[in-house]
């Protein structure tokens, strides 16, 4: 039997023949508008050597585009629940104030603080007080526009961007939230006799005015939130 290796023109293929697609090769020498049939057996086996180098490139190309993806992911997002993390957040605003500013389009922010969060953590632990959190993230989530932007901005503080929305339209929104986190208890599953925790929210809401700066505008919207908490308290 002939040994290949003594005779070079014996090889049609690359080395990489058996980890490359015959097909894919085939069609990339094509669109390159070069010819093997006429080419020497020597230099057929350079150019698919040629042609299996640039698919590998390719798919390592689209490998590195999915893991800059998920790491911008990870970076704009809460290591917590599904929203963005607070530089990601400000980052978000900063962009629709710009916007707002150039279109004279009204934009609003509600911050919201919840109410009774620590009483979770110090009954039921802090596991518990990471899922109410998520818990909290999905229901305004769940009760925004998707043209909102939501964020978490430490703690149990959370705050969402309205766009195109009206400071009386986003008054009536920051209250259906703050009814949805009320309607919200947190009780243990096991039969302990802990008592329930009924969970709570405060929302403050702001207009964005022409010369507010991101940090001024959450600022604005905090101080708003304390005035809210201040008259739930007393009213309870």
């Amino acid at each position: 039997m002939a040994n290949p290796a003594a005779n070079p023109d014996a090889r049609t293929s690359s080395p990489q023949a058996d980890n490359v697609d015959v097909r894919a090769r085939r069609e990339l020498i094509a669109a390159l508008g070069i010819d093997l049939a006429g080419q020497p057996v020597r230099v057929r086996a350079a150019i698919e050597a040629m042609a299996d180098e640039i698919l590998a490139l390719r798919v390592d190309r689209a490998r590195l585009q999915e893991a800059v993806k998920a790491a911008e992911l990870l970076a704009d997002h809460d290591p917590l629940c599904p929203v963005f993390n607070r530089r990601a957040f400000e980052r978000e605003l900063a962009r629709e104030i710009a916007l707002a500013e150039r279109h004279g389009a009204p934009l609003c922010l509600v911050y919201m603080d919840l109410d009774r969060f620590k009483l979770v953590n110090d009954r039921f632990g802090h596991a518990t007080g990471d899922e109410v959190i998520c818990r909290v993230a999905h229901t305004l989530l769940e009760n925004v526009r998707q043209t909102d932007i939501v964020g978490r901005l430490g703690g149990d503080e959370f705050a969402i961007v309205l766009t195109h929305a009206e400071l009386s339209d986003c008054e009536i929104k920051a209250a259906s939230l703050e009814a949805a986190i009320d309607g919200l208890k947190v009780r243990d599953n096991g039969d302990t006799g802990i008592e329930p925790v009924q969970l709570g929210a405060s929302c403050g809401v702001v207009e964005w005015r022409r010369g507010l700066t991101v940090e001024a505008l959450i600022a604005a919207a905090d101080e708003a939130m304390f005035r809210v908490k201040a008259r739930r308290r007393t009213a309870r």
